[in-house]
């Protein structure tokens, strides 16, 4: 087994289609990112909250992949570099019309100057 395929169980599916805390706290998100091994969705680090990687310091899960429709792509957190992965359960990405930013009805106005850059 490689070093990327440890922090990965391709078996496990999504938490659900959007960010778990910030669906909890009334929040929004840019984008959003799937833990690789136990299919947390948290919003990415552009985003308000970071709750992508405040799950991997928390849990110590080393790998997310995008959550965006058309993206593939997985990060390695402790390798700080991207890489192509084995396809994870259904679904890969969020519903289709969810916008983004997102949810709708709870992202504000003046959005872009609420982001981490």
């Amino acid at each position: 087994m490689t070093q990327f395929l440890i922090g990965i169980d391709p078996t496990v599916p999504p938490s659900g289609p959007g960010c778990v805390e910030c669906d909890q706290t009334g929040g929004w998100w840019l984008h959003l990112r799937r833990c690789a091994l136990c299919g947390h969705i948290g919003c990415c680090d552009t985003s308000p909250s970071q709750h992508a990687t405040g799950h991997n310091a928390t849990t110590g899960h080393p790998i997310v992949r995008s959550y965006e429709p058309g993206e593939d792509w997985f990060w390695d957190y402790p390798g700080a570099q991207m890489f192509v992965g084995p396809p994870l359960a259904p679904p890969e990405h969020h519903p289709l019309d969810q916008p983004v930013p997102g949810p709708a009805g709870r992202v504000p106005a003046d959005w872009q100057s609420h982001l981490h850059r």
